[in-house]
């Protein structure tokens, strides 16, 4: 929810979505170019002052998105630094910390090249695009339909909270605890009848297996993919001269 909100509230918006697909990826291909830390560092820190003051992307809503895969980061470092000794113990290696360092900057500058795509890159604009490239329809339906059972089920969620809440459903820790079994119970039985419901809606209007969508016009789109491809330039240039 608060990444599909953020980029359709995002200045870059309407920015032709293979400019921006451009620059994450030369952002993500600089980051694995180069080597020392501070240029490691320099890359993650242009992608988000890029979508912080380019795109207008708020600072909460970024860290909050950014967060959980940071997370799994910090933990997967710390899970580096720990080595088994010979005798069976556990010690910190501090011999590998460099290394460590350096896969922790390369992974947050490749996060936040992505995080600059998704935080300002509505779904069906990203639809269009991996369908330009090819990607086959199925993994695009599924996306589609995924995106869309998202929000039936936060909403199918959020009435049936409203209507245990109204029967004291929470008043005490047990009767959360029970009551969200049940929803939970609830949920999937529901889930499990919309998919059949959307099947057979698909069915009776003789579906073809492709999902259709009305077309977006990006009328500076060539203006777009110029600009994408310098900056992108920029930072490939600087992972190469730091790299040789």
């Amino acid at each position: 929810m608060r990444i599909d909100s953020a980029a359709y509230a995002s200045r870059w918006r309407d920015v032709a979505p293979a400019a921006k697909a451009q620059f994450a990826l030369a952002g993500a291909l600089a980051a694995w170019i180069a080597q020392g830390h501070a240029m490691l560092a320099c890359i993650a820190a242009a992608q988000v002052a890029v979508t912080l003051l380019g795109a207008r992307v708020s600072p909460r809503t970024y860290l909050a998105t950014a967060m959980p895969p940071l997370g799994f980061l910090l933990v997967s470092c710390l899970n580096m630094l720990a080595a088994p000794a010979a005798d069976g113990t556990w010690h910190w290696a501090s011999a590998s910390l460099p290394a460590i360092a350096r896969t922790a900057l390369r992974s947050a500058a490749v996060l936040a090249s992505l995080l600059g795509l998704v935080l300002t890159t509505p779904l069906p604009h990203l639809l269009a695009l991996l369908r330009d490239l090819h990607v086959p329809e199925l993994l695009l339906d599924l996306m589609a339909l995924c995106y869309r059972t998202v929000f039936v089920l936060r909403q199918a969620w959020d009435e049936g909270v409203t209507a245990q809440s109204a029967r004291l459903g929470y008043g005490d820790w047990r009767r959360a605890w029970r009551s969200t079994g049940l929803l939970a119970g609830q949920m999937a039985v529901q889930v499990w009848e919309r998919a059949g419901a959307l099947q057979a809606a698909a069915a009776a209007r003789a579906d073809d297996g492709r999902l259709r969508f009305l077309p977006t016009a990006f009328p500076h789109a060539r203006r777009d993919q110029a600009m994408a491809l310098a900056a992108g330039a920029v930072l490939l240039a600087l992972a190469i001269g730091e790299h040789l």
